[in-house]
């Protein structure tokens, strides 16, 4: 039976959340911006931190990809479910992930869009796990960063399940 540990409480996320959308608020001030969602993990975080940015207007787009299947593992295979519907070219890009873990994903995700010359792309992620990087990847902006273990709620899954709850757990098998 999984055993959920509490990481982070949704009050220490909020805060959190709070802080990152006032640096991207000031960062991006009247910029020309697109924020990306990638799908499905990032919505409860993207739904959050979009509602606290202090900027006049942004456009709001999703791609989903694929890599984890029902596993705790990066299958190193990215697959992109459903792309963006925004043209990019010459805009600036804010690409919000739930977790950057091994980089495989979001490294395959910037080459893609790099390829239809936006002016620049930052990397907004609610959990940066560094110790698993592949790829030399470094998010611009990250509310947590976390050594080990799998992680579930505020948009995390697995196979689909927790992503309803609350806060951040520990999913140990």
């Amino acid at each position: 039976m999984p055993e959920l540990i509490p990481v982070f409480s949704k009050e220490v996320i909020a805060q959190k959340t709070a802080a990152v959308a006032k640096q991207i608020s000031s960062d991006f001030n009247g910029r020309d911006l697109v924020v990306i969602g990638v799908l499905k993990g990032a919505f409860v975080f993207m739904a959050d931190l979009i509602r606290q940015l202090d900027l006049d207007s942004f456009a709001v787009d999703f791609i989903r990809v694929a890599s984890y299947g029902g596993s705790t593992e990066s299958s190193g295979c990215v697959r992109i479910l459903k792309d963006i519907e925004t043209d990019i070219e010459g805009k600036d890009l804010l690409i919000i992930e739930d977790i950057l873990d091994t980089g495989l994903t979001m490294n395959c995700l910037m080459e893609v869009l790099q390829a239809r010359q936006p002016k620049m792309i930052k990397i907004c992620t609610l959990i940066d796990k560094q110790e698993r990087r592949q790829v030399e990847l470094k998010p611009d902006y990250a509310c947590f960063q976390v050594k080990q273990g799998f992680l579930v709620g505020y948009g995390l899954d697995y196979a689909e399940a927790y992503r309803n709850l609350p806060g951040i757990y520990h999913l140990t098998m």
